[in-house]
């Protein structure tokens, strides 16, 4: 392999760039796009403002996107395609921007450009939007340009103290060689049943250009939820006993026993608290729902048909309660305490929700993305091509 390489891309859907986070130093990025102002004000903090588009991804052009680039990124929306969304799929305003995300890597391709892999980010509904109609569009559409594919599913929680189970959708363009780790079978924990039955549905001129991604398994997580909590946040403040029993009365019984074991552990605590409705007896009722199992529930945004997630810490009869902090929201993706959050709360927590977790993609680069690249390239100025 060739050292020191630097690989190219482009981030779509880009958000506060942290698939750009993911993929670490070793990549240039050459164009990210968001039509996200608010957003786009955290990425430039972050990463400055050169290679950044403000626009409507249907907007972009050939004049944006000058240079040959290995890799294009698109964590493309995925309130349409979430089991909490409308059920609009790929025909809906945010999830079909999926459409003109395709027409610009059509266009990257008739102008002898089409990056060597395109990867594709979202929710595992995708899998089973429209009974499997939507993910058999997308792999059409990847197949139709050119392009063998396959998808995996990562769950964040193997990296981080957070449980966000994810599709992701690899695309390698057809003259590229295919490495011995796309050349078995489905394995777990990467091919889960809804991915295999999404695959069963696929017709056979799509299975026949199918890849089954493979990776090593990583090793154990080290943190846990109670490591990444802040004692005196800034941009939220601890509840008062009132709102803290307050919280705790609108738990069932089953929720109030979790409470109990907390306190009887003899080490201090931290679960995870949504607020969702429930049903019981024919009566709609709010439940606060809590976890202890040291990670904490999906980050959501309230677009996507979710409340903000709580925290409660337990020491033996000491208990206390506050909304989860920025700073939190941003470990719990694996962003640096030296990423420049906004200071507004509601901004911030939107926009990491919305993101892509940040080791997640630094393992799928090391094991899948650079190891193509560097087998393919001889030396580092092809790969700046």
């Amino acid at each position: 392999m060739v050292k020191n390489m630097t690989y190219t891309f482009y981030e779509f859907f880009a958000g506060g760039g942290m698939a750009r986070a993911g993929l670490g130093a070793k990549w240039k990025c050459l164009l990210a796009n968001d039509f996200d102002r608010k957003k786009s004000i955290t990425y430039k903090n972050n990463w400055g403002a050169s290679e950044f588009v403000l626009d409507d991804i249907r907007n972009i052009s050939l004049d944006d996107m000058q240079d040959e680039v290995n890799l294009v990124w698109g964590s493309f929306p995925c309130q349409d395609l979430s089991l909490a969304g409308g059920g609009a799929g790929l025909r809906g305003d945010r999830s079909g921007t999926f459409w003109p995300f395709i027409s610009h890597m059509r266009e990257l391709k008739q102008a002898g450009r089409a990056p060597a892999i395109i990867a594709l980010e979202n929710v595992l509904g995708t899998l089973t939007s429209h009974k499997g109609k939507d993910f058999t569009a997308i792999c059409n559409a990847l197949s139709d340009l050119g392009y063998y594919f396959g998808a995996i599913v990562v769950d964040a929680a193997m990296f981080l103290p957070q449980s966000r189970p994810r599709l992701f959708i690899i695309a390698l363009r057809a003259d590229i060689k295919q490495p011995e780790i796309c050349k078995g079978g489905p394995v777990k924990p990467w091919h889960t049943k809804g991915l295999l039955n999404a695959y069963n549905r696929l017709p056979q001129n799509l299975t026949n250009n199918w890849l089954w991604w493979n990776m090593p398994i990583p090793k154990r997580r080290k943190k846990n939820f109670i490591d990444i909590i802040e004692k005196q946040p800034d941009s939220v403040r601890w509840h008062t006993k009132v709102e803290t029993t307050a919280l705790l009365s609108m738990m069932s019984e089953v929720n109030l026993a979790k409470v109990e074991t907390a306190k009887a552990a003899g080490i201090p605590m931290v679960g995870g608290i949504y607020k969702r409705t429930r049903y019981e007896h024919g009566i709609k009722v709010q439940r606060a729902e809590i976890r202890f199992d040291h990670v904490a529930g999906c980050l959501r945004t309230p677009a996507g048909g979710s409340s903000r997630q709580l925290i409660m810490y337990i020491n033996g009869s000491k208990i206390k309660s506050r909304l989860i902090s920025s700073r939190e929201t941003a470990r719990l993706m694996g962003l640096k305490d030296s990423y420049k959050l906004p200071q507004a709360y509601n901004e911030a927590y939107h926009l990491i929700g919305d993101g892509v977790a940040v080791p997640v993609v630094r393992y799928l680069s090391h094991n899948i993305f650079e190891p193509i690249f560097a087998k393919q390239f001889a030396t580092p100025e092809r790969i700046l091509a």
